[in-house]
């Protein structure tokens, strides 16, 4: 059985009734909107943050969730579909997991009001049922996620990022939604509770580590549907590179940036700043950071009582540290 089956056998009931609401929550009278929308929910990925959701809920509810875990999993599928919608455009990508993009297929502006309708599905599918503190905790994540990526792009230019900056950046752009998936969950059976926080911060971490290994195949030898020197291409500095950087010459550094801000676009060179970070021990400092996160949050839920779903938790966190892409 396929790893991602398996997380998800304890809450299989609960995923397929999850997609016929996730359908509804997206609904229009606009011909148009139900097509666009339609071809979106036919082209799902591994639905990963709505599995959080289910799985804290189960692990922390005796195996039983309620209308608003369904709520909170269908908002914050909402909330993403919407960022990765308008990531599409701010990139300019054409293909989106394997498929072509919205606004690949239907043009920018299309592609920005879907974006723009997902969102407002997503807020007021929390206002409508007074879920507010489920609300915050979406409002919060974007908001971040927002900051995370206009830091990025500041620092980019700089090229001046520091590792607690990184961590800052991949906390924000990535983690925070994880987080939120994870305290949604237990927001959702367990209101106002510890677990809230705690589950929050579980979530965090695992993002963190999924976050590095992303940029890990970066330098990987593996097919994972994106080239390799992706990132170094588009200046993104990660934290196998960061290292690097902390740690050579001052000839080598300078090497390193010239090669980033002006010889990116040169296969030849960026094959050489791949194979000097791997020389230097970027690949081995990464992998170490990445399983201090994964230790760090396997240790948070340790506490808990033995289940399936717990037993679901940890496998996840897991094949966020082994997938392959």
């Amino acid at each position: 059985m396929k790893i991602v089956e398996q997380i998800k056998q304890p809450i299989a009931f609960e995923m397929d009734l999850f997609e016929q609401k996730f359908q509804l929550s997206m609904s229009s009278k606009v011909a148009l909107l139900n097509r666009i929308t339609h071809y979106i929910v036919n082209r799902k990925g591994k639905q990963m943050r709505p599995m959080f959701v289910f799985l804290v809920a189960k692990m922390l509810n005796n195996g039983t969730v309620s209308e608003r875990t369904y709520r909170g999993a269908s908002v914050i599928e909402l909330i993403h579909t919407a960022t990765l919608v308008h990531d599409d455009v701010v990139d300019d990508s054409n293909r989106r997991r394997g498929f072509f993009s919205i606004n690949a297929l239907w043009k920018n502006k299309i592609a920005v009001l879907i974006g723009d309708y997902l969102l407002s599905k997503g807020l007021l599918l929390s206002i409508d049922n007074n879920d507010f503190d489920l609300l915050k905790i979406i409002s919060v994540a974007v908001r971040e996620m927002s900051e995370g990526e206009l830091l990025q792009i500041e620092k980019a230019r700089q090229l001046d990022i520091t590792e607690p900056v990184y961590y800052e950046i991949i906390r924000q752009k990535t983690a925070t939604l994880i987080a939120a998936c994870c305290s949604l969950g237990a927001a959702s059976v367990k209101p106002a509770s510890n677990e809230v926080e705690t589950m929050r911060k579980f979530g965090e971490l695992i993002g963190m580590a999924f976050q590095i290994k992303d940029d890990l195949f970066d330098y990987g030898e593996e097919k994972i549907g994106k080239p390799t020197g992706i990132d170094i291409k588009e200046q993104k500095m990660t934290l196998p590179l960061i290292h690097v950087l902390n740690k050579c010459s001052q000839k080598e550094k300078k090497w390193l940036i010239n090669s980033i801000k002006n010889h990116n676009k040169d296969k030849k060179r960026v094959k050489e700043v791949i194979a000097f970070v791997k020389k230097n021990g970027g690949l081995e400092y990464a992998i170490e950071k990445m399983n201090a996160y994964k230790n760090e949050a396997l240790q948070l839920i340790s506490g808990y009582e033995d289940s399936q779903y717990k037993a679901s938790l940890e496998l996840m966190v897991n094949y966020v540290i082994d997938r392959k892409k």
